[in-house]
């Protein structure tokens, strides 16, 4: 298998609105993130992808630009932004940014000019359309609720939007906006950066004829715009142009992604992009017409969703590893067990399930510490976009009563990801002297950095484990994955070979002891493991137990 450095890596997300504010003003802050680089360091990670830091309006959160090339005043200035690259840079950590490119703000200049007039230079860097019997051009919806379209009154024409009416979607067709873009991001490089996560990427190229789609839910199923008739022609230019001129690490957000689909855009040939993030196995737990749900995470749809894309991938492409990110509520709270007894054993299982497959690692803020959902107790207490339109929206719909509503916004929230990270047991968890622009998860006098670096058993020492055995055994990288106990409903073990050495996977994901034949394994080196023990001793295997084995077969002759 061909190598590479981003194979090796581990990326750590940080979503900096909630990391650390050094002002007081209650918004994290890149000077707070330069002020927590050598605990990323100490826990061993070598990418930081870092969330939306340009200047925007703020309606999704950074995701909705309207400078790409100046930097949130929430956030600092470019001075800020440059002394944290370095530094860094300094503790050999690489940056890695959020390119959010299907879409701009509408207070980008682009789409001011672009709404101005129909004859404006700038009118087709965005998609507009007539209506059709004084309504929308089709019924495609909203990520966030309501039509896809949106009304101008002074050109009497519609713009899409496949997600807030504040962040029309560019107009890809045009050549003019490719180039823009990709002079951008060539600017980026030469800054020094290190790679690019793509937001949506697999939507910018729409279906020709704009389609009606099928009908999910209340409205057309946007999916319909991914993977488009041109998506990959756009993302071979934009590698000749751009990415295969520098040594960098690209990952893309595909929505509605196939596994084939998967093989084309994340190719070993390098024509593309290194790496795609699906979603199959976090749509696991959605409802039947909406993501919005109290379910938990069912094991066994997870191991075959997760060995589908461990054994397609293989060799052809890359996979991504991960559970969490700012879109996604906590995992521990998703698939593990949040109470107290259970939170932490069954985080560092869930997290020597994932990290012990083949892909490159994803840690979100937070996930190092075992973090969970947070408490919600009205409406009002939401900040996400997403999460309060469609309360609203599913309510008024009659589709759902407020009460029926309420716990599953309150379980699948967005919001439960991006409370402010807590560093220690003070007013405010050490995140801020201000007042945080989201609250903070009441438990974290339980769950902060302070305490957990304090712990040789904690959840951060764990996941620091879990990264260096990584960085030492070339099979947690590159070794092939077999899935062992397919329709076990409890247990999840897999083993991984690379030459003469095998490693053997097995974590129970339930409360209660369940047995497990370690034939074969007897004189295997104990990798990690989040109980004390031998060998002959999991046999039966604990609550949320985890085990990883090496056995080099070499050796044993």
């Amino acid at each position: 298998m061909k190598k590479a450095w981003w194979k090796e890596a581990i990326v750590y997300q940080i979503y900096p609105r909630s990391f650390c504010d050094s002002n007081g003003d209650g918004i994290g802050d890149l000077n707070g993130i330069t002020s927590k680089l050598d605990y990323l360091k100490e826990l061993g990670i070598d990418v930081i992808w870092l969330s939306p830091v340009y200047k925007s309006p703020n309606d999704d959160n950074g995701y909705d630009i309207s400078d790409y090339e100046a930097i949130m005043t929430e956030f600092g200035n470019m001075d800020d932004f440059d002394k944290m690259l370095s530094e860094a840079h300094k503790r050999g950590i690489k940056i890695v940014m959020d390119l959010v490119v299907n879409h701009t703000s509408d207070e980008h200049p682009w789409f001011v000019e672009s709404r101005s007039s129909k004859d404006n230079p700038k009118r087709d860097y965005y998609i507009w359309k007539e209506g059709k019997n004084g309504k929308e051009p089709n019924n495609w919806g909203s990520a966030f609720s309501g039509p896809a379209w949106k009304y101008d009154e002074k050109t009497d024409m519609y713009y899409l939007h496949l997600f807030s009416t504040k962040q029309p979607d560019l107009n890809w067709e045009n050549q003019k906006v490719r180039k823009e873009v990709f002079d951008m991001m060539t600017r980026w490089c030469k800054k020094g950066i290190d790679g690019f996560r793509m937001d949506v990427i697999s939507l910018i190229s729409k279906p020709e004829g704009f389609p009606d789609a099928k009908v999910v839910g209340l409205y057309g199923d946007m999916n319909i715009c991914a993977n488009g008739p041109k998506v990959h022609d756009y993302l071979k230019e934009m590698n000749q142009k751009v990415l295969s001129k520098f040594d960098i690490m690209t990952v893309g957000e595909t929505a509605g992604v196939t596994l084939d689909e998967a093989k084309r855009y994340a190719n070993s040939e390098g024509s593309e992009l290194n790496m795609v993030f699906q979603f199959e196995h976090m749509n696991l737990d959605s409802g039947e017409k909406f993501k919005w749900s109290t379910k938990h995470i069912p094991l066994v749809p997870l191991k075959e969703n997760l060995t589908k894309w461990q054994l397609g991938l293989d060799d052809v492409a890359w996979n991504s590893l991960y559970f969490c990110n700012h879109d996604q509520p906590r995992i521990v709270s998703r698939l593990g067990d949040d109470s107290d007894e259970f939170r932490e054993l069954s985080a560092k299982c869930i997290a020597t399930c994932l990290h012990m497959m083949q892909g490159t690692p994803y840690v979100y803020q937070g996930e190092e510490l075992g973090m969970t959902n947070t408490v919600f107790n009205s409406v009002d207490d939401f900040r996400d976009l997403e999460s309060v339109n469609a309360y609203r929206e599913l309510i008024e719909s009659g589709l759902y009563t407020k009460e029926d509503m309420f716990p599953k916004i309150a379980h699948k929230s967005r919001d439960n990801a991006r409370t402010p990270m807590p560093w220690d047991t003070s007013e405010n968890a050490g995140f801020t002297t201000g007042i945080p622009w989201l609250a903070l998860n009441p438990n974290y006098n339980k769950i902060n950095v302070a305490d957990q670096l304090k712990r040789e058993d904690s959840v951060f020492h764990y996941y620091q484990k879990l990264i260096k055995l990584r960085k030492e055994y070339e099979i947690i990288v590159y070794g092939k994955y077999e899935l062992l106990l397919p329709d076990d409903e409890h247990i999840f073990a897999y083993v991984r070979t690379l030459g003469n050495q095998k490693l053997l996977v097995v974590c129970n994901f339930s409360k209660t002891e369940q047995k497990f034949d370690f034939s074969g394994y007897e004189n295997a080196k104990v990798l990690i493991s989040n109980y004390d023990g031998n060998i002959s001793e999991k046999a039966t295997l604990k609550p949320y137990s985890a085990i990883a084995l090496l056995l080099d077969n070499a050796q044993k002759m």
